[in-house]
């Protein structure tokens, strides 16, 4: 009875303030729609119907020069194309590919699921593209990727493997340039719909107590709903050494929008252990972005991170990495959306 009651209270108060102040949720869905337009699709919708063509064409494909990234991470033998258009594409492509892998039977489950966890990554279309003009220091951007790459290299390494051997996977059949536009308007259409869901969500937090929060808490906040708005926040973060680790925190979680376009486009194969691995990601990534931002920010005092912070990250690296192995984490909440 409460599983029923639960949707229905939510729809209904949903409703409820759509009606109340609309025009705080029109302009938080003009916000969402406007970004769709001039941003994400621009930087996503290309390289979703290459990597379409490619991940086939790559996948099951024996390469000297891949083959030590399948088996640093742990990745069956021919997958390792996978880890490159996720890196490349952006944001869900990677947890996409994956599920095409799986569905046309390249991938076994435990072997998709696990992969998850570290082939979901932020793409340099989103990183070069909308943190352009973040930064000063241009350098800073290159080393954000740089963080983000390694912290998901970190994330497959503490991931274990349900056995140890690795297995094979063959070619699967390469679609067609029209099947794969087809495939990716869909998947935009996905997208972008919880693109300007959470774009609304934002505007009604913004305009009842997110004011109220110090700065710094409310792009965290932000970037925690949605990665773009949160990026797009960091301007009123005056220490770039502050800026940048909340950059890195944010580019390696996602935001909840992403967790949600993941689930979208992953169907039944679910989200694995996709939400571990990003909250292991983040927690790397903020001590990485601690331990080199000296390069683009020598300052002390503006890099500085309290000790007791540092030790905190540290328990949750031991913590995500104990769970993920025992396998007790689950990525279920996108279960409550339906999706």
């Amino acid at each position: 009875m409460r599983r029923k009651l639960t949707p229905f209270i939510a729809a209904g108060m949903g409703i409820l303030l759509l009606i109340l102040d609309s025009r705080t949720a029109i302009h938080g869905a003009q916000i969402g729609i406007e970004l769709c337009i001039y941003t994400v699709i621009p930087s996503l919708f290309p390289f979703i119907v290459l990597t379409g063509i490619l991940t086939p064409a790559i996948c099951g494909t024996k390469s000297r020069i891949l083959s030590p990234i399948g088996k640093l991470c742990g990745m069956p033998q021919g997958s390792e194309g996978i880890f490159i258009s996720s890196i490349l594409g952006g944001y869900p492509t990677g947890a996409l590919s994956i599920h095409q892998a799986w569905k046309s039977g390249q991938l076994r489950s435990a072997d998709a699921r696990r992969m998850l966890a570290f082939c979901s990554n932020a793409g340099p279309a989103f990183i070069f593209g909308i943190l352009g003009n973040k930064f000063s220091n241009a350098a800073s951007l290159w080393l954000l990727w740089g963080i983000h790459i390694i912290s998901a290299v970190l994330v497959a390494i503490l991931i274990p493997k349900k056995d140890e051997q690795r297995g094979t996977i063959v070619s699967p059949p390469v679609p067609t340039l029209a099947q794969s536009v087809k495939n990716a308007v869909l998947s935009m259409g996905y997208i972008c719909g919880w693109i300007v869901l959470f774009r609304v969500i934002l505007a009604f937090c913004e305009r009842w107590f997110l004011w109220l929060l110090p700065t710094s808490l409310q792009v965290i906040l932000c970037g925690l709903l949605e990665l773009a708005n949160g990026c797009i926040g960091l301007d009123a973060v005056s220490s770039m050494g502050t800026r940048f680790t909340l950059c890195s925190a944010m580019l390696a979680f996602g935001g909840a929008c992403i967790v949600m376009q993941t689930a979208s486009v992953t169907g039944k194969l679910g989200l694995g252990l996709y939400l571990p691995g990003k909250l292991l990601q983040m927690v790397l990534s903020i001590l990485l972005s601690y331990f080199t931002q000296w390069i683009c920010f020598p300052t002390v005092e503006e890099a500085k991170i309290h000790p007791v912070f540092i030790t905190m990250l540290l328990f949750f690296v031991g913590l995500f990495a104990l769970l993920a192995r025992k396998k007790k984490i689950r990525g279920s909440i996108p279960q409550l959306f339906g999706v």
